[in-house]
């Protein structure tokens, strides 16, 4: 039986193979178009053309949404810039009210001060390299796969190859409309790129099947928020804070979530000397998905001009994150199984690692650098990911 199967699927598969011969996706297209096409063009006969319709359109919205996770709702700098000023009563004078120049992505909960403003530009790139662990670069991704039952390893693949980068810019803002409340905003410019083939291997014998790219370079979805201190005594303070992120970026591209979502916060900061630590904790709800956040943070002025920091960031998204591998019998044929790619209806748990630094080089000018290192492997994940900006204080 397995010989006849054999002889009966390799002619088969060299014809399509010289009919499908690396076949470019022509004309103007959008990234989500490019993956999805590269995700459904396959080669591997299962018998079951719904099955595999239904099975790639799932993998390619998943792939999609963990995409969208890293770029339309990627969390963004402090809403507060590197220098916090309070007036000092005795002396009728404003001053730095903290030694520190605070830590990246996690909140603390003073605001810059009335009528200061700050701004800032920063720079990240991202080098997705993973997909739940696996290589998303060296064709380990098995998208269609057909395998006899006493056999341990699939005698027909069809595997998906991934090269997804992204640079993003993000100019930010803020300003102290009290001494408690601040409002700022914060503009992401994404440059996307994406070039993928996709394999497939019988009997030990590779074909490209299907190779494409997309670029896209757009505004990712624009951040409006206000931060108000609750409590501020003797370097403790607790403050909360609302986010609204907005759908300006294309959908189609993945540069958007494609629907507004708001964010709500508590933050608590304990400011003393050369040290400081914070804790938020937020919830979102609308856009990609309904989210909880947590981070923690830990800063030490190490010099006058120089602060270290180090962050813990979490964020459980309430969205099938996650890819598994689903067996089925194949239809036709006896003793053959078929596996596919499904989602998995678990949450995404994201956590990451942030050890930085921030300087201040000139007068009220500090750059900052860090890099993130991801602690978990659940959806796109990239080794590292570098960050540098340029913080300005005005109205000091």
């Amino acid at each position: 039986m397995k010989t006849m199967i054999k002889n009966m699927m390799r002619p088969m598969m060299l014809i399509v193979a010289i009919v499908l011969a690396s076949p470019q996706l022509a004309g103007a297209q959008t990234v989500a178009d490019v993956l999805t096409f590269l995700v459904t063009n396959q080669s591997v006969q299962t018998g079951s053309v719904d099955r595999d319709r239904d099975a790639a359109q799932a993998t390619s919205d998943t792939i999609s949404r963990a995409l969208r996770a890293n770029l339309a709702t990627l969390p963004v700098t402090t809403s507060s810039g590197a220098f916090v000023y309070r007036l000092n009563p005795e002396l009728g004078t404003v001053e730095r009210a903290t030694q520190s120049y605070g830590p990246f992505f996690v909140e603390r909960a003073l605001t810059a001060g009335l009528h200061q403003a700050s701004f800032g530009l920063t720079f990240q790139h991202l080098r997705f390299t993973s997909l739940d662990g696996a290589s998303l670069r060296d064709g380990s991704i098995v998208t269609t796969a057909n395998q006899f039952v006493d056999e341990t390893a699939p005698f027909d693949v069809d595997a998906l190859k991934l090269n997804i980068d992204a640079d993003i810019a993000t100019l930010y803002g803020n300003v102290g409309v009290t001494e408690r409340m601040e409002i700022g905003f914060a503009a992401p410019m994404v440059a996307l790129r994406l070039d993928g083939s996709r394999m497939n291997t019988y009997r030990g014998r590779a074909f490209t099947q299907a190779t494409a790219r997309a670029t896209a370079v757009g505004l990712a979805d624009l951040v409006v928020r206000t931060k108000y201190t609750l409590y501020d005594e003797d370097g403790a303070g607790i403050a909360t804070a609302v986010d609204v992120r907005l759908p300006t970026g294309r959908q189609e591209d993945l540069l958007g979530a494609g629907s507004t979502s708001l964010k709500f916060s508590a933050i608590g900061s304990i400011e003393r000397g050369r040290t400081s630590g914070h804790a938020n904790a937020g919830i979102s709800l609308g856009g990609l998905a309904r989210e909880v956040s947590y981070g923690g943070a830990l800063a030490l002025a190490a010099t006058g001009r120089i602060t270290v920091t180090g962050e813990l960031l979490g964020r459980w998204l309430d969205s099938s994150g996650h890819i598994t591998r689903f067996v089925a019998p194949h239809p036709r044929l006896t003793g053959v199984q078929t596996i596919r790619l499904t989602p998995d209806a678990s949450t995404l748990h994201i956590i990451t690692l942030v050890p930085g630094v921030k300087w201040n080089v000139s007068d009220t000018w500090v750059l900052a650098a860090n890099v993130s290192v991801p602690l978990t492997s659940g959806g796109l994940t990239s080794r590292f990911t570098p960050f540098v900006g340029l913080d300005y204080a005005l109205g000091r």
